[in-house]
């Protein structure tokens, strides 16, 4: 069986063989290539084979033999060459520990990918990531699986909260500085996950379909952006299919797009469990099998070993594709230095307040104020009484779960296991110990701040109505292998929250979600902070927020629906199937299986903010929405042609406290179909003193007002002067102009 029964394009060997035409890596990464390759021609097959797998330390029978780390995976060195063995963390919020594999070792966590998203901050975005891979090299990792890239496409998905946001700007820049973040510790990053992983509902196997011209412009242009701007080591593949081959077995994405026209030279792992083949999974470019114990365990099977290992004898898979397989991995990890920069032996101390600082930092940046009517906020620091109500505020913050759980310093105070489904035994609801309610009484050591479970309405409407102000945490956990089911917020907490508004008409609602959520009592709240899972100190920075020490000034990253069905989704492709076959499973039936099923985006390249433009729907928040306790003028627009065009205008802050705008720029442009929307095209952050103005200079992406011409192979403008804007969001716009030809 060649190439060409299977149905892929095999990459050719040699990193140059496909660069693309004005390609600018810099002579460092062909250095890596070169060392790399004198490397590999020194080992003999078995040292190659032992590059190409990463055992899964949890649950792997070689754990003791190989003294590996607990956590997510491991792959022998080779000492006599100074190959250093490959200790691999998940994952982009920090450091994570798994089921507290490794006893008592904390780290610091990182608020949600989303928090980050809404800073529209790139530089926040790489503190971030080189704090978290600081902390990861100082505990003995050298692959940390950050750097989450997909786009948010269906506002109910699991893992929405590991991810930046719903535009390809904002998502490949602030990934990408993330990326770059973890490396500049000398580390390896991976970029995840390859591509278009946007639910989580059968994850493993459903088929993603979408027009190949629209993926260009969508989920694959934010991951060229990153993987520009992060240069990360590797790139992870995800367990679904991507119209009808699975992601680690795609060639035409990772040798044809990937590898050849991106010129990318680090390497491809798979996600863990999600290879399904040995042949096909390595001509079409995937390098690495990665936590082979789970593809055991999920798909019956270890493809990287014995059966790579026939397929090479039997002139299958040609030994050059194995040479290059290892060579990719040597040379992500030289470019890093991680050869030339080994670990310490034994673990080192963190810096904890640092750390934690920067996490904080991130929270207050990336926390949106999304009401606040009659100025309640900030709360006035003569304030008597305080309710505070709900969400478990006494004792911490909550976390989002699955692989990228950090296990935070301070301890779990809430901890509880999914009660079924395959993701049981690691999707655990977990608080960070950092409460919201002692950093008020901190903060507010005369005031009277009295708290309130929520568990009895009508006792915390009486605690409301007996107080100055009524601060209600609403919380929604999400996690890796569940999508939420409605956009609702669980419990009896809409209830909840309409009582205590009822009571006190100065309520003002802190929202510690996973993504969007519905609001039907809106109206009749004062104001709204929407604080994402915040991390290591988010109950710090909340408190700051809410008493002015700190200005919120995050910007939505992700559309915010009216309704549940407003999206182009309103549930999971492939529920329907996946109830049915529990129902079977629940009444005794054996061996029953589901067949894979397709996900459907219909919406293209017109995703999230885009999607609600072209089809006339109006959200509850737009993408890029975010108040202030000040306020900001635009003026001065200008515009500066050229290959990458600059916006220029005049940012004022015309209130009296200190805080950041974000001004957006959108270009007008059409999709493959004629069909015109507004695209981000560019973006800064302006932090700015009361009465202060700056002139900004934003450079654009012509990229993301362009067309993909895939027979040219190129990004053409169709459009030859499109209107542009800058605006506060997707749907507000200050200033107007026409971008003039390049």
């Amino acid at each position: 069986m060649d190439s060409e029964d299977i149905g892929v394009t095999v990459a050719a060997a040699d990193p140059q063989a496909r660069r693309p035409a004005g390609d600018d890596r810099d002579e460092e990464m062909d250095d890596a290539r070169r060392a790399a390759e004198r490397l590999v021609s020194q080992m003999t097959l078995d040292e190659k084979m032992g590059f190409v797998i990463s055992y899964f330390p949890l649950i792997s029978r070689r754990a003791k033999e190989y003294e590996m780390i607990p956590s997510s995976g491991f792959t022998p060195g080779l000492p006599r060459l100074g190959i250093p063995a490959l200790t691999i963390t998940d994952a982009s919020l920090g450091v994570a520990n798994t089921l507290n594999a490794r006893v008592g070792d904390t780290a610091t966590a990182l608020p949600a990918a989303l928090a980050t998203g809404a800073t529209f901050d790139v530089g926040l975005a790489r503190s971030g990531g080189a704090m978290i891979g600081s902390e990861a090299r100082a505990k003995g990792f050298n692959v940390m699986l950050a750097g989450g890239i997909n786009l948010t496409r269906d506002p109910w998905c699991g893992r929405n909260f590991e991810y930046v946001g719903e535009d390809p700007l904002l998502s490949g820049r602030l990934g990408g500085a993330a990326v770059a973040g973890v490396q500049s510790n000398h580390i390896a990053a991976t970029v995840k996950h390859f591509v278009l992983n946007a639910q989580e509902t059968g994850r493993m196997i459903l088929d993603a379909r979408i027009d190949a011209t629209d993926l260009r412009e969508s989920d694959l242009l934010a991951f060229e952006i990153a993987i520009e701007i992060g240069k990360p080591a590797s790139v992870m593949t995800g367990y679904n299919k991507i119209n009808g081959d699975y992601a680690g077995e795609h060639g035409v994405l990772i040798n044809e797009i990937l590898k050849g026209d991106w010129g990318y030279p680090g390497w491809v792992m798979s996600d863990w469990g999600a290879v399904h083949s040995t042949e096909k999974a390595a001509l079409a470019g995937l390098d690495q099998e990665s936590g082979i114990e789970l593809d055991w365990t999920l798909n019956g099977a270890i493809f990287f070993t014995d059966r790579l290992k026939d397929a090479l004898a039997a002139g299958r898979v040609p030994e050059a594709r194995l040479d290059d397989m290892v060579a990719r991995i040597l040379t992500g990890l030289i470019k890093v230095g991680a050869l030339d920069f080994p670990l310490a032996e034994a673990p080192q101390p963190l810096p904890l307040e640092a750390n934690a600082a920067v996490a904080q930092a991130v929270a207050e940046a990336g926390t949106v104020l999304l009401r606040n009517e009659g100025g309640v906020l900030p709360l006035a620091g003569d304030i008597a009484r305080i309710a505070v109500i709900g969400g478990n505020a006494d004792v911490g913050v909550l976390s989002g779960g699955g692989s990228s759980q950090v296990r935070s310093h301070g301890g779990a105070p809430i901890e509880k296991s999914l009660e079924t489904g395959d993701a049981a035994w690691f999707c655990r609801e977990t608080y960070h110990a950092s409460s919201p309610l002692l950093a008020l009484r901190e903060r507010l050591p005369g005031a009277d701040i009295r708290f309130d479970d929520g568990s009895d309405r009508e006792a915390a409407a009486r605690l409301a109505a007996a107080s100055d102000v009524a601060v209600i945490f609403a919380v929604q956990w999400q996690t890796e292998a569940v999508d939420a089911l409605t956009l609702a917020l669980p419990g009896e907490q809409d209830a909840l929250i309409e009582a205590v508004a009822a009571a006190n008409p100065k309520t003002v609602v802190v929202l510690e979600t996973g993504g969007p959520i519905l609001m039907p009592w809106l109206e009749r709240v004062a104001a709204i902070l929407e604080a994402w899972y915040p991390g290591q100190r988010g109950g710090e920075a909340i408190a700051r927020l809410l008493l002015g020490d700190a200005n919120p000034s995050g910007r939505l990253p992700i559309t915010f629906p009216a309704t549940d069905d407003q999206a182009p989704r309103p549930k999971p492709a492939g529920l329907a199937e996946l109830r049915a076959r529990d129902a079977a499973l629940a009444a005794g039936q054996e061996g029953v299986r589901i067949a894979p099923f397709p996900a459907d985006y219909v919406e293209g390249a017109n995703a999230g903010y885009r999607w609600y433009e072209m089809a006339g729907r109006s959200p509850l928040f737009p993408f890029g929405f975010g108040l202030s306790y000040t306020s900001f003028e635009h003026a001065g627009l200008a515009i500066a042609p050229g290959d990458k065009p600059q916006v220029l205008l005049d940012v004022t802050n015309i209130g009296a406290r200190g805080g950041a705008d974000v001004p957006q720029v959108y270009v007008r442009a059409p999709d493959r179909n004629g069909t015109e929307t507004w695209r981000l095209a560019g973006f800064a952050r302006v932090e700015l003193a009361p009465g202060e103005s700056r002139r900004v200079a934003i450079e654009l992406d012509p990229r993301t007002y362009s067309n993909w011409d895939d027979q040219a192979g190129e990004w053409r403008h169709t459009a030859t002067s499109p209107p542009l804007a800058v605006g506060r969001s997707a749907t507000d716009f200050t200033l107007r102009g026409i971008l003039p030809p390049g």
